[in-house]
Order: structure tokens, then sequence, then C-alpha cells
């Protein structure tokens, strides 16, 4: 199985499929295609909650501001699964994520990673299709185990390493960022869902808003803050756009307190 995800829209994730399709005939799944344009970070956040759900598989993660430059091309190891993309970090936190298998033991142990050798692509903007692809179906054709005798592949010195933020957290509140912002509008903050724990409401950024368990639990149109599937704090209107509500974008900085 090969699973695809960019920021590409259509009609440019077809071309990658047919470039693996021509080389390999693994399963092919899209996990998305609208990430938001060029943002690194969120990219890197969504694949940490969407990839842990699949079996081992190899993983095609293109968000790639930097195409065309000399950033470098990775292939990772992350327990039974692989990972290829641009080396910019969009990588590293979902390899984190399944080297642990979500329950945080320790990984560092189990992550491998491998620079891809890029030689003469068909375009400068286009590494989707004319590296990335064919990389990832060279790979799925050798199995994990295989890896470091696939042509063009060699143990990577040093890779960008993206770590999500942490919040800081006190006793009457914590302060966080927007990590992701869903198409429903629900602001994804990397606070700490269990935070919420016993408090009906908490202020946002200084005003009152209650503390509900879904979304329906609120009149429609009213502001809350819940627990997302993600188990972080996010910002939400039932049946409104919370993004809006709280007038807060992907990276702001955001508190909540409960004293």
């Amino acid at each position: 199985m090969i699973t695809l995800t960019s920021d590409f829209g259509t009609p440019y994730p077809a071309a990658m499929k047919g470039v693996i399709l021509k080389r390999c005939d693994a399963r092919l799944v899209d996990v998305a295609h609208d990430l938001p344009r060029q943002d690194v970070r969120s990219a890197a956040f969504w694949l940490t909650q969407v990839l842990p759900e699949f079996p081992p598989a190899v993983h095609l993660a293109v968000v790639d501001p930097g195409v065309g430059t000399d950033r470098n091309a990775l292939v990772i190891r992350a327990g039974d699964h692989l990972l290829v993309g641009p080396d910019n970090g969009v990588l590293l936190p979902p390899a984190r994520e399944l080297a642990s298998g979500g329950n945080g033991d320790d990984y560092e142990t189990d992550i491998d990673a491998y620079e891809l050798e890029i030689e003469d692509p068909r375009s400068s903007t286009f590494h989707g299709r004319d590296v990335f692809a064919p990389a990832a179906a060279a790979v799925h054709e050798a199995g994990i185990d295989r890896l470091p005798e696939v042509d063009g592949v060699t143990p990577a010195e040093d890779v960008v390493d993206l770590r999500l933020p942490d919040p800081e957290l006190g006793d009457d509140g914590a302060t966080g960022d927007v990590l992701a912002i869903d198409d429903f509008g629900n602001t994804i903050t990397n606070v700490p869902g269990d935070v919420l724990d016993g408090h009906d409401t908490v202020h946002i950024d200084g005003e009152e808003v209650p503390v509900v368990a879904s979304y329906a639990h609120a009149e429609v149109g009213q502001r809350v803050a819940t627990v997302g599937s993600h188990e972080k704090v996010e910002f939400a209107v039932n049946q409104g756009r919370g993004d809006d509500a709280f007038g807060l974008s992907v990276g702001d900085s955001v508190r909540v307190d409960w004293a």
C-alpha cells in the first residue's frame, strides 16, 4: 500500500499515481490533497493524526515550498512504515508517531533516515511526480528490509527536524498555539484536552466560553471549547466556524484560563 498526501489540489496527484502504477501494482490510498498550501507544520500535524490508523505502508507526503532548490529528498523508516518526501521537516513528526505506536514509548532507535539521490528530474517544479513518486514505488517494491539496497538511497547524515510546539501549562491556565484548522473551521490547538476536565467554562484570550462534550451540546451559533478526536483542545461553533468566531489563524498563540 502507498498513501499519498499533498497540497496540490487537482490534477497533479493523478500524475503521481500514474508514475507509481507504471512501476508497481501497489494499492494507492489518498490521505488528502487539499492541505493548507505550503504549510509544512500543518501538514505534519495532520499526518500525525492520520497515518497511525494505517497498517504498515509507504507514505508519500509532498508539501514542498522548497521544490527545485537544494533541499534534500528523504526516505524514513519508522517502525514498520516508510515515509517518502522532502527534507523540510514534514516527515519527522509523523515518523515519531508511527515509530512510537502512538503510545509515547521511546522511539528514537526505531527511526532511520535515508537520502534520495535526485537525478535530472523532468521538471524543477514537480518533484512529486519526478522524484518522490518513483521513489515511493521503488521502496514499496524493495520492501522495508531491503531499503538500503534501493538505487540512489544512502544513509542521511542530517535531516531537518521539525517538532510541533509544546504548550506552556500552569496551575490556572495554558498558553498554546493553533496547529491546524479543519474544513469545518474547528480551531485545533496543541493544548492537551485533559486540561478541560472538571471545568464547565474556560476563558479563551479573556472571554468566557462553555466547555462541551461535543458541538451539538451547545446552541446553534454558540462558541465553545471542546476536545477533538486528536485529544487536543479545540475552539468551535455549533454549525459555524470557530476560526472566524474566535478570530484565530494557524500559528496564532492562544491563552486558555480555567481559574
